[in-house]
């Protein structure tokens, strides 16, 4: 039988995802396209005569929940096609085409004509389609994905699933939707806290430069014009943490247009604590983070989470366990996903989806066990030989860190890991200082550390993990280790098992988990360890090493027990001794 989640089980195609998708620039002109289109597989890029049949959007045609069942493969092209009518009074006078994400390039026509086009499979697009609008329209795009058969940003996707490597989606797979505007409106909100200045500075952004805008917090309200910084006062504000994700109503004006959105109070820093030890500091004190890798991954949606609950679950279930950050790995999630870290409290480490050519063993592999690292300008080795990939690379870079400045949780850009495509990482870090100063960068998660970024950042599985400073003078942190296995009977996809530590039972796993944590990670906190990310939230197909099933049914450890080691481990990593937590 196929494994399913609740959500996925009680899916309701007539409302699938409804919730407005872009909650920090929200509006009250909303028109979801979610829910069934038609789809057709072609050879070349000449649309069929006819359709194939329906799919649900915005599921995958390979995920179970898309009703298709289908792989798009490399030199294919996928078709949607639907058909949608304006309500009366919708179009205030310009109509924008909205796609959270599609994989991996995109070609849209609206009544027969070509509106845009997009590539880059985990970034959000927006069309503007007033002038191709009729009465009755007909929505049609194309999709190209060769997935591993090419350079381009893929994350974990792969034609052949296996060990650490999960099934290749395509398509839509994020909320499509339409809005109305008015001829001057906002096109982008940047929104940037200064903590230590008691003040938020907003840039409103526009087509044209110099239009008058409004911001309101509360009572505070502040004037400026688009495209240029300006400040609202935020004196005597509530800090946000994950312990009191305190969050601020923002609304804004420019002309005819109206938009609202929210913020937290935060700082992101690296600093020496009162023992002179590096570490990561949230606003303006040690703290430590205690994460999970979090792929992304659904047994019936794959990319696609079934629901907004299932993503909210997710995210309390590690809370329960104590933790307090989640490494978003190789993947971007929809909006609505950094929406419920912020309002929830849960620190984000954002990675790259990682891309480029075929990944040699030498480079990606064996570091894991000589510790050995190699500078990464040679592309070939790194599969990066492709300058269209590394072009592409840093188009969609710069389209995800843009896309995703605003979200109060992300405390951390991870652009690299592991060697996975790795180029120029030095360079590529120091330009996403330059978009964004705000958060600390990990710019080579595991190895092929090229001294750059603001922490040293090791992987470690199959030896005990012993604190030792950097030599550069950053903070230290374990961004992956652990993997302990468990396979649940009826709770798991039919695949060989892969973990990197098998335990036969929840007790057995228990007992080395809290072993792993009391003999290894605990120790290294009290020496300066700022971080550690314990490998997963939940299983994957075949990777068993999840803290939850993969169906998102059973937890694994024991919820009060972990919780109370976590909290443990907090204290210690951000100053206290944490002695008087009993497990």
């Amino acid at each position: 039988m196929p494994l399913k989640t609740v959500w996925g089980q009680s899916i309701n195609a007539e409302a699938v995802l409804p919730e407005y998708p872009r909650p920090q620039l929200q509006r009250e002109s909303y028109l979801c396209l979610n829910g069934y289109w038609r789809y057709a597989f072609s050879q070349g890029e000449d649309m069929p005569l006819r359709m194939e049949g329906e799919i649900l959007v915005p599921f995958s045609p390979e995920s179970l929940l898309s009703g298709v069942g289908k792989r798009l493969l490399p030199g294919q092209h996928l078709w949607y096609r639907r058909e949608f009518t304006l309500p009366k009074g919708f179009n205030q006078g310009r109509v924008l085409l909205h796609f959270g994400a599609v994989d991996q390039s995109a070609t849209v026509f609206l009544n027969n004509r070509e509106v845009g086009s997009h590539s880059g499979g985990y970034t959000p697009f927006t069309l503007d389609i007033t002038a191709a609008l009729q009465e009755e329209n007909r929505l049609t795009v194309r999709v190209k994905d060769d997935t591993d058969a090419a350079w381009q940003s893929r994350g974990k996707q792969t034609s052949k699933p296996g060990g650490i490597w999960y099934t290749a989606q395509s398509g839509i797979w994020q909320t499509v939707w339409l809005e109305s505007v008015p001829k001057d409106y906002i096109t982008g909100l940047f929104i940037r806290p200064l903590f230590d200045e008691s003040a938020v500075e907003l840039t409103i952004c526009a087509d044209r430069d110099g239009l008058p805008c409004t911001a309101r917090v509360g009572d505070i309200v502040s004037q400026g014009q688009s495209n240029t910084p300006f400040r609202i006062s935020m004196q005597g504000f509530t800090p946000w943490s994950p312990e009191r994700p305190h969050l601020y109503k923002l609304q804004i004006k420019m002309g005819y247009d109206r938009v609202q959105s929210y913020f937290g109070m935060r700082k992101f820093s690296v600093e020496k604590d009162a023992s002179g030890v590096p570490r990561l500091f949230l606003n303006g004190k040690p703290y430590f983070h205690s994460g999970v890798l979090d792929q992304g991954y659904w047994p019936d949606g794959l990319y696609t989470a079934p629901s907004d609950e299932a993503m909210v679950h997710d995210i309390l279930a590690m809370k329960k366990l104590g933790f307090n950050m989640l490494r978003k790995h190789v993947k971007v999630e929809p909006l609505r996903w950094y929406y419920h870290c912020d309002r929830l409290g849960m620190l984000v480490w954002q990675d790259m989806p990682n891309g480029g050519g075929p990944y040699k063993p030498g480079v990606i592999t064996l570091p894991l066990v000589t510790g050995l690292h190699r500078k990464d300008d040679n592309y070939a080795a790194f599969g990066r030989a492709e300058v269209a990939g590394k072009e592409a690379y840093l188009q969609e870079l710069g389209e995800m860190v843009a896309n995703l400045y605003n979200c109060v949780s992300i405390a951390m850009w991870v652009p690299f890991n592991e060697g996975w495509g790795q180029f120029d990482a030095a360079e590529i870090a120091r330009r996403i200082h330059d978009w964004d100063d705000s958060r600390t960068i990990d710019h080579a998660s595991g190895w092929h550390d090229q001294g750059a970024g603001s922490v040293k950042s090791i992987h470690t599985y199959f030896k005990p993990y012993r604190y030792r400073p950097d030599k550069l003078g950053r903070a230290v942190i374990l961004s992956e280790f652990g993997g302990y296995g468990l396979t649940l009977a009826d709770h798991a996809m039919e695949q060989k098992s892969f973990c990197y530590k098998t335990c036969k039972d929840q007790e057995s796993l228990w007992d080395a988990w809290r072993a792993l944590y009391e003999k290894q990670i605990l120790p290294a906190a009290k020496k300066g360890l700022s971080a550690a990310v314990y490998t997963q939230l939940s299983d994957v197909e075949g990777e068993r090493n999840g803290l939850l099933t993969y169906d998102r049914a059973l937890c694994k450890l024991p919820e009060e027990k972990a919780a109370a080691m976590n909290a443990r481990l907090l204290q210690i990593g951000s100053g206290s001794d944490g002695e008087n937590i009993t497990l």
